[in-house]
């Protein structure tokens, strides 16, 4: 079966619902939604002709279902769902009429409920554990050292609700700092796209003396084995993609705070703080013992399921 992902061009859009329809074991092909003229300045849900908003989108004829991401994306699948007649499943609260949906796969903080709602305390991705083992295998020799722990770091950036700027990131790089000197810990740290690169060029001064492995964006990407080797793992609070990811690992997750509001991801940090899968991030190195918590083998499950795919 081939599903089209209709969703804004954004890596954390792409990740959420390549990773549930892979979980169920489907193909997939992205249609990138692009919405265009003075439509660009009011949310999509309000536009009475969406597929006229956006550039235009043409599905291959084998495809079977619809998958949409956010509420741009949701709005825009809705209309293709109109003309076509596929089943329509949406990742996210749509902010619109849920029974419109043949299935929406929402978060726990986003607080909707209703018989064609699938909720998940994580956010939908791909990082399984078979992916997480090669990785490992692939990524231990060049980013673990023998008799030291290793403490991933994943920044973010400013996203609308949430900033990281010099400041916190001389914060964070001297907590990390003195992580390396107190105890037997090395730090590999990426940043995001959204990380402001005067943010990234405090950390890596902070951290000029440290045992720090920085990805400078050259070459191989190390996110996937980062997560895999880590004995501990710190992300920035922005993030509800890098959170979920981080905590379907095996390490303990700390979350690093921002300064920013969003009642969503305070919602959600708190979900994951009360299964004891995130603490905050203190600047010290106090690991415990955690299950991988992830529930997009379920969505996708309930997907299969549901729409008797």
């Amino acid at each position: 079966m081939s599903v089209a992902i209709i969703a804004e061009d954004f890596a954390g859009m792409r990740a959420q619902a390549s990773g549930l329809v892979e979980r169920a074991g489907l193909e997939w092909h992205f249609h990138p939604v692009r919405i265009e003229g003075l439509w660009r300045k009011i949310p999509t849900r309000f536009c009475p002709f969406p597929l006229r908003a956006t550039a235009p989108l043409v599905l291959p004829e084998h495809t079977r279902l619809l998958v949409s991401v956010g509420g741009t994306g949701g709005a825009v699948a809705l209309a293709l769902k109109h003309r076509t007649g596929l089943p329509l499943v949406q990742i996210q609260n749509p902010r619109m009429k849920t029974r419109d949906f043949d299935l929406i796969v929402a978060n726990v903080h986003d607080g909707i409920a209703g018989g064609n709602i699938v909720s998940a305390r994580t956010a939908m991705h791909g990082v399984t554990q078979q992916k997480l083992a090669q990785a490992r295998a692939r990524w231990a020799d060049r980013l673990r050292q023998k008799d030291r722990a290793l403490v991933s770091v994943l920044i973010g950036g400013a996203n609308g609700r949430f900033s990281f700027g010099v400041d916190e990131a001389r914060r964070v790089g001297a907590q990390l700092a003195s992580i390396t000197r107190d105890h037997a810990v090395n730090v590999a740290l990426t940043p995001s796209r959204r990380t402001d690169p005067a943010a990234l060029a405090a950390l890596r001064d902070a951290l000029r003396t440290s045992p720090a492995y920085i990805w400078d964006g050259a070459g191989e990407n190390p996110y996937l084995g980062m997560l895999a080797c880590a004995d501990g793992i710190a992300v920035t609070t922005d993030s509800v993609s890098m959170i979920s990811e981080a905590v379907a690992t095996s390490a303990p997750v700390t979350i690093i705070d921002l300064p920013g509001r969003s009642r969503r991801i305070r919602a959600f940090v708190e979900t994951l703080g009360k299964e004891d899968r995130v603490r905050p991030f203190t600047g010290a190195w106090s690991p415990w013992s955690i299950t991988p918590l992830d529930d997009t083998d379920r969505a996708a499950d309930e997907m299969l399921r549901r729409l008797a795919l």
